[in-house]
């Protein structure tokens, strides 16, 4: 029976990995900002009430002291964690700073879940083998990297962030990959599909008429979750560790998802901009 800590549970893609992967678990961490859904969710899951099984813990990734604070929750909560998914996500229309002075989209969707995993990281080497798996998009083969401005602060754009961001879960998930590979620790990123949730209603302009246009064709969350659990549940995953999956096969990735540049400064930006926290 796995430990499992997931962001993002109280909807869409995360509730169905959630509800899937509950039975196989001891202990599930629920990472959330909306802690009643996060009741609803556990309810639905098991109506008996499981105390023992389900822990919420607040975790606003935008927050910094936030994602420290549930980490330090989740790390008194236990000694060893199997699975850590890093679901959560968000497009966002207008640019918005976070208390912390970082861009919302970088914070949301990369630095919130850069930040949790290096204070999981004990956990997730103490047992037989941690599990890190991080929801990506093919959005990522549409970003447009500033090596100056990571985070787009001086010229945003909604989408371009949103697909940067992307970008970065796949260039964290390899750096994990590379970095940990001797410490039992595998790293997978995923693109779920394009999934019929309330994902990008903020949305405005050409993003928001792109999304119009394919809701008839989108699957269903529990369709979208379906890679993600093959990732969690799979005893010996295809491919190799760091690599990027497309409807639970390994798929490719853009030039720049390549870059060891690319990810090397990532990974260098990252670490100084949390250096508070660690």
């Amino acid at each position: 029976m796995m430990q499992l800590a997931i962001t993002g549970a109280t909807s869409g893609i995360g509730a169905e990995k959630a509800k899937a992967l509950a039975p196989k678990c001891s202990r599930v961490f629920l990472l959330v900002r909306n802690e009643e859904k996060a009741k609803e969710l556990v309810h639905s899951i098991d109506p008996s009430g499981s105390k023992d099984k389900f822990t919420i813990i607040y975790c606003d990734l935008a927050d910094l002291k936030s994602v420290a604070a549930a980490a330090k929750t989740l790390n008194e909560a236990t000694d060893t964690l199997d699975l850590l998914i890093n679901n959560a996500g968000g497009i966002f229309p207008e640019k918005t700073l976070t208390e912390d002075g970082h861009e919302l989209t970088f914070s949301a969707n990369h630095l919130g879940h850069f930040l949790l995993t290096q204070l999981l990281m004990p956990l997730l080497i103490n047992g037989a083998g941690g599990r890190v798996i991080s929801v990506s998009s093919e959005a990522h083969k549409g970003a447009s990297v500033d090596r100056k401005d990571l985070e787009l602060i001086r010229n945003f754009s909604s989408f371009k962030a949103y697909a940067n961001a992307k970008l970065y879960n796949i260039l964290f998930t390899k750096s994990l990959a590379e970095k940990y590979a001797d410490k039992k620790l595998e790293a997978y990123a995923l693109h779920p599909g394009v999934v019929n949730t309330g994902f990008g209603n903020q949305s405005k302009g050409i993003f928001k008429i792109l999304l119009s246009l394919f809701k008839p064709l989108m699957i269903s969350p529990a369709k979208g979750a379906e890679t993600g659990i093959f990732l969690a549940t799979t005893a010996k995953v295809p491919g190799k560790n760091g690599d990027y999956f497309k409807k639970s096969k390994v798929a490719s990735v853009s030039s720049s998802a390549r870059s060891k540049k690319l990810r090397d400064q990532l990974w260098e930006y990252s670490m100084v901009q949390i250096k508070d926290f660690v």
